[in-house]
């Protein structure tokens, strides 16, 4: 694993939901420093959108071109 297992905490909760089944959930929480070498931290400018957005039928497109 890329990162350390002291800089990864996870856990988990359990309960019953509103239907009435159990349910979990996950928490991952990942030191800042730990992601900085892969690439992820946000102060780094590849984390920064430096950009607008595409227009909507952008991704309309982009979506029904992938179902082909």
């Amino acid at each position: 694993m890329p990162i350390a297992a002291d800089a990864v905490r996870i856990d988990l909760l359990c309960g019953v939901g509103p239907d009435g089944r159990w349910r979990g959930w996950f928490d991952v929480r990942v030191h800042a420093e730990a992601l900085r070498p892969l690439g992820l931290h946000p102060e780094q400018a590849s984390a920064v959108v430096n950009g607008t957005s595409p227009p909507r039928w952008w991704h309309a497109e982009a979506e029904r071109r992938a179902r082909r």
